[in-house]
């Protein structure tokens, strides 16, 4: 079997692979790659040493068994019998789930999740995204810490059992998603800076250094990051890829990253004649984004919209810190502004960013299934002090209002697991940091960033206790018992509703029609023949929106049919879906 490594700076390099140690001779085509062939089998463990120093873990590695800082072993990808014959899933009038592994079961495995995806047929989803699954290290964590891009977390199950979550997904007839980081690695167990300048000072991120993406040495830096991207799509079979943060993607050539990454995608689709897409978070609020690179743009598939969430929130919950401030302000102005433009902040002045931010998005050239819309996700729910859900916060027909507006957007909508029946488990941050310094500091400055906000250090769950990876578990006996069953019966409906009618899933933003009244607080809004009405008030309203003899589809509390002046009368807190006919 053939090993190879990039490690430009390096005057000798070392294969140790089980019992036999190899001297790899430089590659004269490639410069700064090494090669050389020993006897391997599938789980073989090997690892390269250079100029004599520790052996450590491929950095292409696709297993690591023994976690982020122990040998790799070798896979062979050959060898899995796929079952499912599946000729994937499109991002157009999809619904996507996202999913902890870690905590959406108590077990916390691939397997384990894999027995739960029927919940997910019979809710209406279509794609499940997985949070990250790079090993990191100890056992249970977000995942935004992971090392070995092209390895899945040993305690998730490893490589075999993502093939088997996805091989049973595509049996069901969902496609997977799955998150990736490309903007930082991992603070433990990372050792791509031993190997070559997978980092530079040229840039810095919250993190520290810059991930390499245009310094000298970033062509092997880029060729390694799209490379386990087009990995986790072909090997696994996934579906889509979202990338995390990529405005902390630093990266001044002409060429982009995020281009390159696309055109790549693309011609992986083309070569599996299988649909597959890259959903990106991003808060530039830059349409460029996610528009075609035949058009000028970067060529991504879609993006987080945060804007339709801020607004969202804000308008149910009356927050107004932070980030917050400026769509708490807004109203129901600003929550009608995402359902129509999309963005919020389209080159308006932002007061947390001191600054103007963003530009308009052409509806004309972008459609609106190139937004996702949403109300919870692990960012919005677990960087909260206790992590608490909109659950904690809202009455139940708030939650059905919220619902509505998310599942009858003119955006791709996204559910947060537990969502669907309104958990009444938290979902906190948790760690399992092996290095009792890094742990330590994890600890104290969760603590220390909210003590800046009011909150006592002893209501800020430790991070690195069990106890909290263990209270945000789902508890999947509150599906079957009130209120949940309720929530969970009125997302379903919304969501068969969306794959019925045509006009829900149209992808013209310019084609929604938005009414809102601020002081007695409803919002309404038209996508073709269904009309779509929210009271977030708690005393009954009677919305004048002229469907005289509209017929109701859905409703949270019983709603009349309108007569002839067309007016809906609307009881407090609930919702109604409407076809005029």
């Amino acid at each position: 079997m053939q090993f190879e490594v990039w490690a430009p700076q390096a005057r000798r390099v070392t294969l140790r692979c089980d019992d036999v140690t190899r001297v790899l001779e430089r590659d004269p085509e490639r410069a700064g790659w090494w090669w050389g062939e020993a006897d391997a089998r599938e789980g073989s463990r090997y690892g390269f040493a250079l100029d004599d120093g520790r052996v450590l873990p491929d950095p292409r590695s696709r297993r690591q068994p023994d976690g982020p800082d122990g040998l790799s072993a070798v896979v062979d990808h050959e060898r899995y019998p796929w079952r499912a014959q599946w000729r994937g899933r499109p991002l157009p009038g999809a619904v996507l789930y996202e999913l902890h592994v870690g905590t959406y079961t108590p077990e916390g495995t691939l397997d384990a999740a894999a027995e739960r995806l029927g919940h997910l047929v019979e809710l209406g989803i279509t794609h499940v995204q997985l949070m990250p699954l790079c090993p990191f290290p100890g056992t249970h964590g977000w995942g935004y810490e992971g090392v070995s891009l092209w390895a899945v977390h040993e305690p998730y199950g490893g490589p075999e059992a993502l093939k088997r979550f996805v091989d049973r997904a595509h049996e069901l007839g969902l496609g997977v998603v799955l998150d990736v980081v490309h903007n930082h690695f991992g603070p433990s167990g990372n050792y791509l800076p031993v190997f070559g300048p997978y980092l530079t000072d040229t840039h810095h991120t919250p993190w520290g250094a810059a991930v390499n993406l245009d310094a000298p040495g970033s062509d092997e830096v880029r060729a390694y990051l799209i490379g386990s991207a087009l990995a986790w799509l072909r090997d696994y079979r996934i579906d889509g890829l979202r990338l995390d943060a990529v405005h902390a993607l630093v990266d001044t050539r002409a060429c982009h990253f995020l281009e390159e990454l696309s055109t790549a995608v693309d011609a992986l689709a083309a070569e599996t004649d299988r649909p597959l897409f890259l959903v990106a978070e991003s808060d530039l609020n830059d349409p460029r984004l996610i528009t075609s690179r035949t058009e000028g743009g970067l060529g991504l598939h879609a993006q987080w919209n945060d804007d339709f969430h801020h607004t969202l929130h804000t308008t149910l919950t009356g927050e107004s810190q932070g980030y917050y401030a400026d769509f708490a302000r807004a109203g129901l102005g600003g929550l009608a502004k995402t359902l129509t433009g999309g963005y919020f902040h389209d080159g308006s002045y932002s007061s947390f960013r001191e600054r103007h931010h963003g530009r308009p998005l052409d509806r004309t050239r972008v459609a609106g299934h190139r937004l996702l819309g949403y109300g919870q996700t692990h960012d919005q729910i677990g960087n909260r002090a206790q992590g608490d859900r909109l659950s904690a916060l809202l009455s139940p027909g708030l939650l059905a209002c919220a619902a509505t507006l998310i599942l009858t957007a003119p955006f791709t909508p996204m559910l947060f697991m537990g969502e669907e029946w309104a958990a009444g488990t938290p979902w906190q941050f948790f760690t399992d940091h092996t290095d009792p310094e890094l742990a330590d500091a994890v600890r104290r400055g969760r603590r220390r960033e909210f003590a800046a906000h009011g909150w006592k250090e002893e209501d800020v769950p430790n991070p690195q206790d069990p106890a909290t990876r263990d209270r945000s578990c789902l508890d999947w006996s509150e599906p079957e018992r009130e209120p949940h069953a309720r929530m969970l019966a009125w997302y379903r409906q919304l969501l068969a509703l969306r794959h019925e009618q045509p006009d829900l899933t149209d992808p013209d933003l310019a084609d929604t029609k938005v009414a809102y009244d601020e002081e007695r607080r409803w919002i309404a809004f038209r996508r073709g023949d269904v009309l779509v009405a929210v009271n977030l008030a708690s005393e009954e309203a009677a919305l004048p929106l002229g469907v005289p003899h509209a017929r109701v589809l859905a409703a949270w509390e019983p709603v009349d049919r309108p007569g002839a002046d067309g007016a809906v009368r609307l009881p407090g807190e609930a919702a109604v879906v409407l076809l005029q006919e």
